[in-house]
């Protein structure tokens, strides 16, 4: 008898995530089902990770990007995830499409690209959701926060509301973009997002979504689901769904929310 070791032999997807977050890798292994293997290469670019050509027509990736998209070219991955929520709600309208097109020649191997905007968007139409409550980690500035309310607006899904998360009183006297560089990343707790959620959601919601791929928040997507009686999605979540069914993989994930059971 042999032991798990985790071959993908029914899927391999790669992740490009944040050069300094262990969030996704981990909500991504707890997540995947047998015989689905996941491969991460690390961007350190700001965001958005591929900037616009002066005439809009294009996206330049930065040097992260394509460095592991020839590194991805030879792994034989099924789907390649762009897994980063503030490149997708930064960029804005046509970002994503425009870096799918980028990437895809860079890879050659038939692999389907995708982004977390494209991910999280498809999320939404398969669950039904048009009003999202859109949660937001505690590290995006008003500009990401602001883009993100117009980002889910402009491709058909108007917020009800929205709530950036407050990690509470150690961290309430640091800016946003010092957060992370303090620690917070690997000091995240579920069960006050979970209560935040959970109070604030309004009526006129008919799901939630969580933003940030570094936002550990998959843990409590199953409870908050039962307790509001919506569709709960998160940005790993979403991805992980995408990627899974661009792969023709159905197996259904318990304990992740409802979407992982499509």
């Amino acid at each position: 008898m042999t032991t798990n070791d985790n071959w993908g032999w029914r899927a391999r997807i790669g992740l490009f995530i944040v050069g300094n977050e262990a969030v996704p890798e981990a909500e991504w292994w707890a997540m995947a089902p047998p015989g689905v293997s996941l491969h991460a290469a690390r961007v350190t670019a700001r965001a958005p990770w591929a900037r616009w050509r002066e005439d809009r027509k294009a996206v330049e990736p930065a040097e992260d990007l394509l460095r592991g998209c020839r590194q991805f070219a030879a792994m034989r991955l099924s789907a390649v995830v762009v897994a980063h929520s503030s490149s997708s709600l930064l960029g804005d309208k046509g970002w994503d499409e425009a870096t799918v097109a980028s990437l895809s020649p860079v890879l050659g191997t038939g692999a389907i690209v995708t982004t977390n905007g494209l991910d999280t968007q498809a999320a939404l139409r398969v669950s039904g959701v048009r009003r999202p409550f859109l949660v937001l980690p505690p590290w995006f500035n008003d500009q990401t926060v602001a883009a993100g309310l117009g980002y889910y607006a402009d491709h058909g899904f108007e917020p009800a509301g929205h709530l950036r998360y407050d990690p509470g009183r150690k961290w309430r006297d640091l800016p946003p973009g010092e957060l992370v560089g303090h620690g917070l990343g690997f000091e995240q707790e579920v069960e006050p997002l979970y209560a935040q959620i959970k109070a604030a959601c309004p009526a006129g919601a008919d799901g939630v979504l969580i933003a940030g791929t570094g936002f550990r928040c998959v843990a409590i997507l199953e409870a908050l689901e039962q307790d509001l009686k919506r569709p709960v999605l998160s940005a790993n979540q979403a991805s992980l769904w995408h990627c899974l069914r661009s792969a023709a993989v159905r197996t259904p994930i318990a304990g992740y929310g409802s979407l992982l059971r499509l």
